[in-house]
């Protein structure tokens, strides 16, 4: 059990206080030293470059590396000194696949990156060479600076390594991008994924460049930062000379495992913690801290139990051990994402932290426990092996989320539940993704912002092809590729066709076929046919695939069938590997008709398609009543569901489709043979809207909304009695369960069943009555909850009540605000409902909440709660007036020079599907993408995304 400490000291050791280093009072009260970068940073402010695209096929190794780092950060208010000493190397041999890779022609000297907006230079010396001359030594260029070399040749004529030594200065207060070194309220923080160490200093700032970072060492103000944090282990502290009358203290940090800069970090702040230990499988004890400002510290009990559930299960599944004695892990409110995972010192949005009863859902809870495990694993798929250039980006984060993804499931019990949770996001945002003009593969082949790869398709989709190896090869199959893989590449920078190798090596087998899915972008289709020879028993099963690849895919496809009378599987599941255009498949030896269950636990991110075009409902009504596939039987409902409400949609006949969707519906909510209340619940919930855009090809958002309205409110209608008898037993059930709070598989079901029931009864409000009664109910939910879950669930729907229910929305309004106690993570979540709600003044109530004391646009989770949220809301966001349009461009345009990677990647891309729209819609969503495109100084981000939108 974890030992909750809110101390102002670092735990690891105790102070020294015998001796400190030499005093830095003389540094901070010097003159201004000139920057030597001044005028390339003058120039590059006023005209900014032209952004450039960046191809994979141009990749070169550097010809000259950074082997050993040594830094000093002096932290002062308003300014940083960085000192960094770089043990350059000649790198005279690369290999890739044993096949010689030619290197960056080593004329062109030492090549160091470097922000120049954000880094000031104040000194560069050479060992043997003494201070640099600007020009003759060394040139710097936007973003860059390039060290001669002659110079070079001198340095290295004195030993085999030369030692470049620079100091710069930096002000991570004004750092609003959050990229690089920053304050996030009181704490100093780092991010420096993808490309953020150059806005710390000049250095080689690409993943391929693995140095040992043998000495950092962080020096401030020892009452207002307490802790300070870095990568690896602690080798020293002690105090520093005073300075101002107030005390200063050091400490140094030592990481021994080469790592790219991408992963260092740094932490200084007044931190409160928990600490917990984990015997590793070796025996080794590992000494583990969560870091927080106070405030938060009871709050990151379950998120220590995830490490140590994560670190088990690595062991037990991979055979992989934490290779450090201390894992260190802090929380803070601003960040861009939603975790990083830096050698040893983890850095998380507190959204993916923080986790308690009142303030957290279900939902929060399990993405705090998948993502803690992401970071995790990331120790081995990501740092111990990672990649050789942004481009195989996939090869660590779509590895891990699979990673994570089995945890998930597999610790928690529900790996159906996990699977539908996957493929719902899968198809959502990847998907639409897919067919949209970010559409990319899974391995880019250029970028201009290489932030804006952080994408559904670059982790999701990758972990679907990830998902594929272990389908093809077998779970065994996929343990012996990734032992050869870490006996191969342990300590170094490979490719996605490293990993193939490794794959396809260790199990002897040819996967050249497979490796298309790295190149080939956007989403295949399988078009399936089949009929049955009776007098012969075999069934014929036709599948051919469509996609952009030039040739066949290699696709599994996982199958069963099922007798058509008894409804029993009579051939369990079998994968089918689609390797041709069209290939036909038979099953012999069957007695009778059978229904076949295709593309089980969705084998593959591909869209299943009858080739007749006409969906069999009969067919899609038994296999969810019937199925023994967990996935299957759930998504057989969404696709009959799906098929009510676009004949509603399209104004055809419907009565037919819609007898068969409550049929469906009936035997589910009725059916004694489903033990999980979780799979009940996500096979009662009908598919979202953003789905359901999907399968159209002109977009209609109000139009969708009302179908879907009406598909529910004739459910709800027809089993309001049962619905209501279940969710009163529901109720009981959890009162008797006391006031004890769980997050188990039985108590997290039962919650999400109960808040599926309240939905439907709430979605009968058409007349005055109707109103009221689904406005007491919701208020009596509301009130009466003991977690999170549940008053959300009834926040969500109050906040879109009117007429009879207005009253009782304002006052939830009112009554969630004042119990959040200024409670960020709470509040974000009061934006967004409202930001969500369906109201016809929603708009304008999303304008009010913009200029709220509560919010900022510096804080990116507030962001996305507020903007992102909205512009998700498809039906209000996209009213035919354009100002949803509008309001998102005005939003975009402030905030792109506050934070340009949250403007480009979180909100940005709402406008991109303009095509998929009527023509008034699509030109007004254009207008907003060319003004973007049009600003003075717009962002590399924000420029790629909406480009790439204008073609």
């Amino acid at each position: 059990m974890a030992n909750t400490t809110d101390i102002e000291s670092n735990p690891p050791k105790k102070a020294r206080t015998d001796q400190g280093p030499p005093s830095d009072k003389s540094d901070a009260a010097a003159a201004e030293p000139p920057a030597l970068n001044a005028a390339i940073a003058a120039a590059t402010k006023a005209n900014p470059p032209i952004p450039k695209e960046v191809f994979r096929k141009d990749y070169k190794p550097l010809a000259y590396v950074i082997s050993k780092v040594s830094m000093v950060f002096k932290l002062h208010d308003g300014k940083t000194t960085v000192e960094s000493v770089l043990t350059i190397e000649k790198n005279d041999k690369v290999e890739k696949n044993g096949d010689a890779v030619t290197a960056t022609d080593d004329t062109e000297g030492l090549i160091l990156n470097g922000d120049e907006q954000f880094v000031k230079l104040l000194s560069l010396s050479v060992d043997g060479c003494g201070a640099l001359v600007p020009d003759a030594d060394y040139v710097l260029s936007p973003g860059k600076l390039v060290v001669s070399p002659s110079t070079l040749q001198k340095g290295l004529s004195v030993a085999s390594a030369m030692i470049v030594r620079t100091t710069v200065e930096i002000v991570p207060e004004t750092n609003t991008q959050l990229s690089g070194l920053y304050k996030s309220g009181d704490i100093y923080c780092s991010q420096c994924e993808a490309e953020g160490f150059r806005r710390i200093t000049y250095y080689c700032d690409r993943p391929d460049v693995m140095a040992t970072f043998e000495s950092v060492r962080i020096e401030a103000d020892a009452e207002s930062y307490p802790v300070l944090l870095s990568n690896g282990n602690l080798i020293e502290e002690g105090h520093c000379e005073d300075l101002d009358g107030r005390k200063r203290h050091f400490k140094v940090w030592s990481d021994p495992f080469p790592k790219p800069s991408y992963l260092f970090a740094l932490v200084a702040g007044d931190l409160g913690f928990i600490e917990d230990e984990f015997i590793t499988m070796s025996g080794r004890k590992v000494n583990l801290y969560f870091y927080s400002e106070h405030k938060y510290v009871g709050k990151m009990g379950y998120a220590m139990e995830s490490l140590k559930r994560a670190m088990k299960w690595d062991e037990d599944t991979f055979g992989l051990e934490y290779d450090l004695d201390i894992f260190n892990v802090l929380a803070v409110d601003s960040f861009n994402m939603g975790a990083m995972e830096n050698k040893s010192l983890n850095v998380f949005n507190t959204s993916c932290v923080l986790a308690d009863p009142k303030t957290t859902t279900d939902a929060t809870y399990q993405r705090v426990e998948g993502i803690i495990g992401h970071e995790y694993f990331h120790n081995w798929t990501g740092n111990r092996v990672t990649c050789r250039d942004w481009f195989q980006l996939t090869l660590k984060e779509g590895l891990t989320v699979f990673r994570d993804q089995q945890f998930s499931g597999q610790v928690n019990d529900s790996v159906a539940v996990q699977r539908i949770k996957n493929v719902l996001v899968v198809r959502g945002s990847q998907f639409r993704e897919d067919a949209g003009p970010m559409s990319h593969p899974i391995r880019p082949d250029s970028y201009i912002a290489m932030d804006n790869f952080y994408t559904a398709t670059v982790y999701r989709k990758g972990a679907e092809i990830i998902r594929m190896y272990d389908t093809i090869l077998t779970s065994e199959g996929f343990r012996k590729g990734m032992d050869l893989y870490f006996k191969r590449h342990d300590g170094s920078a490979v490719t996605c066709d490293d990993f193939l190798a490794a794959m396809a090596d260790a199990n002897g087998v040819d996967l050249t076929q497979f490796s298309r899915w790295y190149s080939t972008s956007g989403t295949p289709t399988v078009t399936y046919a089949s009929e049955f020879d009776e007098d012969k028993g075999v069934f014929k099963l036709t599948l051919t695939q469509c996609s952009r690849s030039k040739e066949p895919l290699f696709i599994p496809v996982s199958v069963g069938l099922l007798d058509k009378e008894s409804g029993k599987e009579v051939v369990p599941t079998k994968t089918l590997y689609l390797k041709e255009t069209t290939q036909t498949f038979e099953f012999a030896d069957l007695k009778s008709r059978v229904i076949p269950s295709i593309l089980r636990n969705f084998s593959a991110p591909v869209k299943l398609v009858p080739a007749s075009g006409d969906v069999n409902e009969a067919d899609l009504e038994f296999l969810a009543s019937h199925d023994t596939d967990g996935f299957n039987r759930w998504d057989s409902a969404q696709r009959l569901y799906t098929a009510a409400i676009l004949k509603i949609l399209d104004k055809k006949p419907f009565q037919e489709s819609l007898d068969r969707v409550v049929e469906s519906f009936g035997k589910t909510l009725h059916d004694e043979t489903i033990s999980d209340d979780s799979i009940r619940a996500y096979t009662l919930i009908l598919p979202g809207e953003s789905t359901l855009a999907e399968s159209v090809e002109v977009i209609d958002p109000p139009a969708i909304r009302e179908a879907r309205k009406q598909v529910k409110n004739a459910i709800a209608r027809k089993f309001k009695s049962e619905l209501s008898v279940a969710y009163d037993q529901l109720t009981a059930a959890m009162e008797a369960d006391g006031d004890t709070f769980k997050v188990d598989g039985i108590s997290v079901g039962r919650r999400k069943l109960r808040n599926v029931y309240l939905g439907y009864l709430c979605s009968i409000n058409d007349t005055a009555e109707e109103q009221k009664e689904a406005a007491t109910l919701a208020t009596k939910h509301f009130n009466c909850a003991k977690g999170m879950t549940d008053k959300l669930a009834a926040f969500n729907i109050l906040a879109s009540m009117s007429g009879e229910g207005e009253s009782a929305r304002e006052h939830a309004i009112r009554k969630f605000y004042d119990d959040a106690e200024g409670d960020p993570l709470v509040l974000d979540k009061w934006f967004a409902v409202q930001a969500d709600a369906d109201l016809p003044d929603v708009l304008e109530r999303v304008e009010k909440l913009a200029n709220h004391p509560d919010f900022n646009l510096t804080t990116p989770n507030r962001c996305r709660a507020l903007i992102l949220t909205f512009s998700a809301n498809s039906a209000p966001f996209h009213d035919e007036s354009g100002k949803g349009y509008k309001f998102i461009g005005d939003m975009l345009e402030k905030l792109d020079k506050v934070n340009s990677k949250v403007a480009a990647r979180t909100t940005a891309s709402c406008l991109l599907g303009w095509k998929k729209y009527n023509e008034k819609r699509a030109s007004l969503m254009k207008a907003q993408l060319e003004r973007l495109k049009s600003m003075p100084h717009v962002s590399n981000e924000l420029f790629e995304i909406v480009s790439k939108g204008l073609k």
